[in-house]
């Protein structure tokens, strides 16, 4: 690290820097190749609980506290790297959030409130379902949006099959927070389905390009 940076190392490297020392028979770097085999990629390790974490080989109480403390640093500096950018379009929307919604195995509902420049004031979790539905409804949408005085607010949401392509219940949602942020004169930019990419298709679908909004 010291002689070509961090951007040389590998991932199971950057997370035996972490683990420190391997277990009998295993290096740390032998015990990082593992996690990210077994759970896939970083960003999958990543969305781990604690009690998950230390319920791996090699773990234990203390590693699985320091990656998970050094997961939730990354996510700090991508919220802070957002703020002051004008999310005013699906693939900005996407490249910014992609990273932190397209690995989870259940689906997560998130409003994203904005302010007259269109830049992040907060984001809420509206509901977390099963890795087939998000059960939502536009009173718990709206009531952030309202409470916090927000200008504007988007919806995104993930599909943990990777298709972006939205089920008839978004579609249904979106049209139902549509109608209610009219009534409440609250600028509603877009909804995001947060998917992952593929040939032949884009890897987030965008209601306001798919004209729904």
């Amino acid at each position: 690290m010291q002689r070509l940076g961090a951007r040389a190392l590998s991932n199971e490297e950057l997370l035996a820097l972490f683990l420190r020392t391997g277990v009998k028979g295993k290096s740390a770097i032998q015990i990082g190749r593992e996690l990210i085999q077994r759970f896939g990629s970083m960003s999958h390790l990543g969305q781990l609980s604690l009690d998950e974490l230390k319920k791996c080989h090699g773990l234990g109480l203390g590693k699985a506290s320091q990656l998970m403390a050094a997961f939730e640093l990354g996510r700090r500096v991508a919220e802070e790297q957002v703020q002051g950018v004008s999310l005013d379009s699906p693939n900005v929307i996407y490249e910014h959030f992609a990273p932190q919604m397209q690995h989870l195995t259940q689906e997560k509902l998130v409003v994203c409130l904005l302010n007259t420049k269109l830049h992040l004031m907060a984001m809420v979790e509206v509901s977390t379902g099963t890795v087939s539905e998000t059960l939502a409804h536009p009173r718990e949408i709206l009531h952030p949006v309202v409470n916090r005085n927000a200008y504007a607010f988007f919806l995104m949401h993930n599909h943990p099959s990777g298709d972006p392509l939205p089920s008839r219940a978004d579609l249904q949602l979106t049209s139902r927070v549509r109608d209610a942020s009219d009534l409440l004169q609250v600028r509603f930019v877009d909804h995001v389905i947060i998917g992952r990419p593929a040939e032949g298709r884009l890897p987030y679908y965008s209601f306001k390009e798919g004209g729904q909004l």
